[in-house]
């Protein structure tokens, strides 16, 4: 996949590449165990919180949704 090295904010919204689901940033946070990196961020259609590694989240599954204003 292609390598976005962007970093995602808080409040930003994205869209995942495949699914086209919209999801909002919540925090950039980290593993107590590993210090890995992760954002916490949440779906939009059933505000379900999830976590994923920071590096996974930017590796271009998902992209800045430009169509809110």
């Amino acid at each position: 996949m292609n390598q976005n090295l962007t970093d995602f904010y808080p409040g930003q919204q994205l869209k995942h590449v495949k699914t086209g689901g919209l999801y909002k940033i919540l925090h950039l946070a980290k593993i107590e165990a590993t210090l890995e990196d992760v954002y916490v961020y949440e779906a939009l259609k059933n505000q379900t919180v999830w976590i994923r590694p920071k590096a996974e989240m930017q590796d271009g599954r998902f992209i800045p949704d430009h169509s809110v204003t």
